[in-house]
C-alpha cells in the first residue's frame, strides 16, 4: 500500500512561483515513478509532469521551461518547482505514484494552485 501527502499549494499572482512537495509513504510496494497531474474546473485531469526511476523526467508542453519535477527515490519524494505561473496554471494538483509490477496507480488527495492575473 501506498499513502500519499501533497503540500504546498496556494495563491500566487502571475509571474510568480511555488514548490509543491509529496511524500510517500510505501508498504511492500517499490514505487518506479511519481509525478503530478492536475484539473482544472470544467476539465480533464492532466500530466504535468512525470520523473521514471528517479532520473527520466517528461513534462507536459504547457509547462516546459517553468516547472520542474525532481524526486529522490531513496525517500519517495516528489517536487515540482513552479515558476513563472500563469492565471491557466489555476487547478487543483495531484502527486500519483506508480509501483513497479503491478504498475498500479496511488494517487494523493490533491492541492490547490490558483494563481491570479
Amino acid at each position: 500500500q501506498v499513502h500519499l501527502v501533497e503540500s504546498g499549494g496556494g495563491l500566487v499572482q502571475a509571474g510568480g512561483s511555488l514548490r509543491l512537495s509529496c511524500a510517500a509513504s510505501a508498504t511492500r510496494v517499490i514505487i518506479r515513478s511519481m509525478g503530478w497531474y492536475r484539473q482544472a474546473p470544467g476539465k480533464e485531469r492532466e500530466l504535468v509532469a512525470v520523473m521514471l526511476d528517479g532520473r527520466i523526467a517528461n513534462y507536459a508542453e504547457s509547462v516546459k521551461g517553468r516547472f520542474t519535477i525532481t524526486s529522490d527515490v531513496r525517500t519517495n519524494t516528489a517536487y515540482l518547482q513552479m515558476n513563472n505561473l500563469k492565471p491557466e496554471d489555476t487547478a487543483v494538483y495531484y502527486c500519483k505514484a506508480q509501483s513497479s509490477g503491478w504498475r498500479t496507480d496511488y494517487w494523493g488527495q490533491g492541492t490547490q494552485v490558483t494563481v491570479s492575473p
